[in-house]
């Protein structure tokens, strides 16, 4: 039986070689058939879970409510000492230093990518912004946030953190940061839907301990993680009822 794996859209896409090769490993070291299908966007990627076609999936928090309420998923690890964090950032040319002066009417890029958008505008929140007093403009990767900033097209990019450090030194010192959001308790899961979850344990096991040696290091390093760090139930409950009271 060939199990399917995927990862979130929203991955640098520097990292997509690295994913292939942990997908290789992982086949190996638990002799299973897993097939690592990447999605284009967030849309595809959401109706393949829908359609119950996917097995382990390393998800954004967003999607980690409708994957365990809805798709009995259960959380293996998470990427150690790193959450997900967003930024807002405008030209830097641009006069306003806060938040707060930004004003209505402004063009707002951002991704498809539904938790870092979500707490970009609750950032937004202290201009009096929302999503009927701003222009949004969606973009399929950051880096074309960033481009459209640079090219006149929007006044205020909302950015995954990490994916705003990952830009080049070039980019980033064209650009300013207004405010970086602090949460600290929200990240990307790595997660087993019902197909897999007799292997569980031993899944777990294996990533847990996966920095232990030099080569699967190299691995986790492909991917910029240090190591995997085991995320148990209820820290996984915790996490969607944040989000479920973010989202309102």
């Amino acid at each position: 039986m060939t199990f399917n794996f995927t990862v979130s859209p929203d991955f640098a896409p520097d990292r997509l070689s690295g994913w292939y090769i942990f997908n290789t490993w992982l086949q190996k070291q638990t002799d299973s058939a897993i097939h690592l299908e990447i999605y284009p966007d967030f849309a595809a990627q959401k109706a393949a879970i829908t359609s119950d076609k996917i097995d382990l999936i390393y998800a954004n928090p967003y999607d980690a409510a409708m994957l365990v309420r809805e798709k009995g998923f259960l959380p293996l690890v998470k990427s150690a000492g790193s959450s997900d964090e967003a930024i807002l950032a405008v030209h830097r040319d641009n006069a306003i230093i806060d938040v707060e002066a930004l004003p209505s009417g402004i063009r707002v890029a951002h991704t498809q990518d539904p938790d870092v958008r979500m707490i970009g505008m609750i950032m937004l929140e202290p201009s009096n912004l929302t999503s009927d007093t701003l222009q949004a403009i969606n973009c399929d990767t950051y880096i074309l946030v960033a481009k459209n900033i640079l090219q006149n097209k929007a006044d205020v990019g909302i950015f995954l953190a990490q994916a705003y450090d990952d830009l080049s030194d070039l980019v980033k010192k064209q650009l300013k940061v207004l405010v970086r959001s602090q949460i600290s308790v929200i990240h990307h899961s790595l997660m087993i839907g019902p197909k897999l979850q007799a292997k569980r344990e031993e899944i777990q096991n294996l990533l847990i301990n996966m920095h232990g040696s030099a080569k699967s290091k190299e691995i986790l390093d492909s991917l910029g993680f240090s190591c995997w760090q085991k995320v148990d139930d209820e820290e996984m409950e915790f996490m969607i009822d944040l989000m479920d009271t973010l989202a309102i």
